[in-house]
């Protein structure tokens, strides 16, 4: 039986792979699928990929697409998630800002440099015309530390996925100035090219049962009692984050992938824009 690493963050968006663990759809399939949280995001999910310490990711279109530009060998399999990231931007809930154009020289709390947080802090600066190269930072690697790094002043605000920290904004913890959505597809899934070469067939099975639970994963009986239960989410936010959320069984397109490096350039952020098909492979 082959063994295969999946990186992801514990948030909404991955339930389809703890219900295909549940209910050991992978093992019936002659695949061990070892499960792995990375509370950190995309940056640590990265490093980890170029460590070989795990084969596959669910990891943010942007952040993978950047590190695969500055040398990351990692190949995109698919898409997962297609429809925009909701990032809502958070200031702690006493703060004096009240608008996104206030925080123009504040400095944003991320998780990591090369994380979803850090790359929209400056797609966010870019759109908004702020000059990205006094964008100041303060590193924090997970939600939990943001919360510390904002209540005690080490930083002014936080960009994280809107029904997330949603809780973290309903106790009165953070306050959310707006909401950010990302330009391009939410999450797709990665794989090394040494997993992809050694795994291939096991691969493939996973990526058939996590896409058939994925089409229909909206149809599911109560799935929207069983993700606010499970993601302690109150309901009504739970079903708006499902009616816009739209699960993907495709590869990425060249456009999107073009679309991406593009703004990445622009940011400064990749040395140059290359070939398409150094992101992705069909299996």
């Amino acid at each position: 039986m082959k063994k295969i690493k999946i990186g992801g963050v514990p948030e909404h968006f991955n339930l389809p792979w703890h219900l295909a663990l549940e209910e050991g759809l992978f093992e019936k399939a002659g695949v061990s699928v070892e499960w792995i949280e990375f509370p950190e995001g995309t940056g640590a999910m990265n490093k980890a990929l170029r460590a070989k310490e795990i084969d596959l990711a669910v990891i943010l279109t942007g952040g993978v697409i950047k590190d695969i530009a500055n040398g990351n060998p990692s190949k995109i399999l698919q898409l997962y998630v297609s429809s925009p990231l909701l990032w809502g931007v958070h200031v702690p809930h006493d703060s004096a800002f009240t608008t996104i154009d206030e925080l123009e020289h504040a400095k944003a709390a991320i998780s990591r440099y090369g994380s979803g947080s850090h790359v929209m802090a400056h797609v966010q600066a870019k759109q908004r015309g702020w000059d990205t190269s006094k964008l100041a930072f303060e590193v924090v690697n997970t939600l939990e530390n943001a919360v510390d790094a904002l209540t005690n002043g080490e930083a002014d605000y936080f960009m994280w996925e809107h029904f997330t920290t949603k809780p973290i904004v309903d106790a009165g913890i953070f306050r959310r100035v707006g909401d950010f959505p990302t330009p391009w597809s939410c999450f797709v899934i990665a794989g090394t090219p040494e997993a992809i070469a050694s795994k291939n067939d096991a691969i493939k099975s996973v990526l058939k049962i996590i896409n058939t639970i994925t089409y229909d994963f909206k149809n599911i009986p109560s799935i929207d009692h069983m993700l606010a239960h499970r993601y302690e989410q109150k309901l009504e936010d739970i079903q708006k984050w499902l009616s816009g959320t739209v699960w993907s069984q495709e590869q990425i397109t060249s456009e999107e992938i073009s679309e991406v490096q593009s703004k990445l350039l622009e940011l400064q952020m990749i040395e140059k824009e290359l070939d398409t098909d150094n992101f992705y492979v069909n299996l």
